[in-house]
């Protein structure tokens, strides 16, 4: 490789001809969205989620930065943010793994060997120690309320459209009486 930009070059088209759905952020190549599956024969099978990666500049020698953009029911990833705990990636990134190891390696290991005693959500790490049972059923409703494959996107979509209004929301503000509105 010969340089940085290169070698990030052919790991996003790497990424690309994979089987991962990948959506770019603005115009560079330093921001993009990912769909990712959860593995199989895990509480996690059948969610799908749109990953946020953020390439630093000293990529790969510098590992990239995960967050889950819809809700994910894990000890290693933040509730609120989406944010992946960055010593799971930064431990053991090397320049010799690429963006095809993030989501084919890295994930599926999160996913399926969470680890509660290093957690960004004390919630999900406190239920999987005492009730491994009870934390599979939170993650598989979670992943029923916010990961089923229709709704990816979605999240995305709601936050930068608000032009169009649900027919709940057209009829409570029929309610609120507008300003303008002749008399009947």
């Amino acid at each position: 490789m010969s340089s940085p930009s290169k070698r990030r070059e052919m790991d996003l088209m790497k990424l690309m001809m994979s089987d991962y759905k990948v959506e770019m952020i603005n115009d560079g190549m330093q921001e993009f969205f990912v769909d990712f599956n959860g593995p199989k024969e895990s509480p996690y099978q059948g969610g799908v989620w749109r990953i946020r990666v953020e390439l630093p500049d000293a990529y790969p020698y510098k590992s990239p930065s995960i967050g889950f953009i819809n809700k994910i029911y894990h000890p290693n990833v933040d509730e609120m943010s989406g944010s992946v705990c960055l010593d799971v990636i930064n431990q053991t990134w090397s320049p010799m793994f690429d963006l095809v190891n993030v989501f084919e390696v890295f994930l599926p290991q999160l996913l399926l060997y969470p680890n509660p005693s290093d957690p960004l959500n004390g919630e999900a790490a406190a239920l999987m120690m005492r009730d491994r049972t009870a934390y599979e059923q939170r993650v598989k409703e979670f992943c029923e309320k916010y990961a089923k494959p229709e709704d990816i996107g979605a999240g995305q979509e709601e936050k930068s459209s608000d032009e169009e209004l649900s027919e709940d929301e057209y009829a409570s503000s029929d309610d609120e009486g507008v300003a303008g509105q002749a008399d009947p």
